[in-house]
């Protein structure tokens, strides 16, 4: 038995906010003084580091269960399931449903919950819920969801990612530019057919990391005394995490799945950062002793910015449908997912297409 990959679907928001839409926001330091630099040079670095020139937010009449039951709707067709026959839906998430013009988190009932109500699934018997896991939510939910199916517990599993951070970022913190809006989707089922998923690995370090990405009041003295909180990071000790845990543990698992590094097509990581995503790609073939091929992973974080558990699963669906320029995928390729976020939570899972 193989558990594998049927359908994917995504939703990208129209709302197209590029780089120059933040040049009159007032920015500051952790220390809440003004930073010392036209915003022309703080939108600048910013491109210059993570690559990002735009990102999508999602529309004023839609929230994180909208654009989620979207790209369900569209792994669901694409899989050609029915989705009475569904025995899970897991919902990779952080913040909730948060509407337009508040940042208050609504998560009773939860998402999973909400988008089964959105498909108008009338089955009992399939069981709804979240993964609050940062970035690797999606993810984690892909690796449970296959457990359930190994056990004999499920036969066919939804796993959605989505997040609306454009309601939930401090416009006075210029790690808001990285945030973005995003939903993507996917059905796994266990076929008779060889492939799907081979390995998979999971860690989380909370002894001293757990701080590094949380949700808090702004820096900005006048915001600070509206007491209202919003998604912060620290993306120097993230970085430097990352760099470090995240080649690890793609290794580990990449060395479960017993095949050669050579057999190796594509690297899907979460779309934080482009240069740490390169460095991370790097180092990861370091630990192989190989230089990183030409071509092996794609990215979408130039145009859609850092979406949170939503890039994988929405650059799977981008590079299957031949929206990534120079990528796509054949029947047999050996690939890699891998994230890291909030918590500080890694996960990784080769896969074979």
């Amino acid at each position: 038995m193989s558990i594998v990959i049927t359908g994917v679907g995504s939703y990208i928001p129209e709302v197209i906010v590029k780089n120059s839409n933040f040049l009159k926001n007032v920015f500051v330091n952790k220390d809440g003084s003004l930073i010392d630099q036209p915003n022309e040079v703080t939108v600048e670095k910013l491109k210059n580091i993570t690559g990002i020139e735009e990102r999508r937010y999602v529309e004023d009449d839609k929230v994180t269960s909208d654009i989620a039951t979207i790209a369900a709707e569209r792994a669901i067709k694409d899989a050609g399931i029915d989705p009475e026959e569904l025995d899970y839906i897991i919902v990779g998430q952080n913040f909730g449903d948060v509407r337009k013009g508040s940042n208050q988190t609504d998560q009773v009932p939860n998402i999973a919950a909400r988008v089964k109500h959105k498909l108008r699934i009338k089955n009992p018997s399939c069981v709804t819920y979240d993964v609050i896991f940062g970035c690797p939510g999606w993810l984690e939910g892909v690796i449970q969801a296959q457990a359930f199916i190994k056990a004999g517990m499920a036969k066919k599993c939804l796993i959605i990612g989505a997040e609306t951070l454009s309601r939930v970022v401090d416009p006075h913190d210029r790690d808001s530019m990285i945030f973005a809006d995003g939903a993507g989707a996917t059905i796994i089922e266990k076929s008779d057919q060889p492939g799907g998923i081979l390995a998979h690995e999971t860690a989380s370090y909370t002894y001293s990391e757990a701080p590094y990405l949380d949700y808090n009041i702004s820096e900005h003295k006048e915001e600070a005394k509206s007491n209202i909180q919003y998604v912060k990071m620290s993306g120097r000790r993230i970085y430097n995490f990352a760099l470090t845990k995240v080649p690890q543990a793609m290794k580990s698992c990449y060395d479960k799945s017993g095949k050669s590094i050579g057999e190796l097509k594509k690297i899907f990581l979460h779309q934080a950062n482009e240069k740490m995503d390169d460095a991370m790609c790097e180092r990861f073939f370091k630990l192989y002793d190989k230089e990183a091929p030409e071509n092996v992973m794609p990215m979408n974080i130039h145009k859609l910015g850092n979406s949170s558990v939503a890039t994988l699963p929405t650059l799977l669906d981008q590079v299957r449908k031949g929206e990534i320029e120079g990528h796509q995928l054949e029947k047999g390729d050996i690939l890699i997912f891998a994230s890291v976020g909030a918590g500080m939570n890694i996960n990784a899972m080769v896969y074979q297409y």
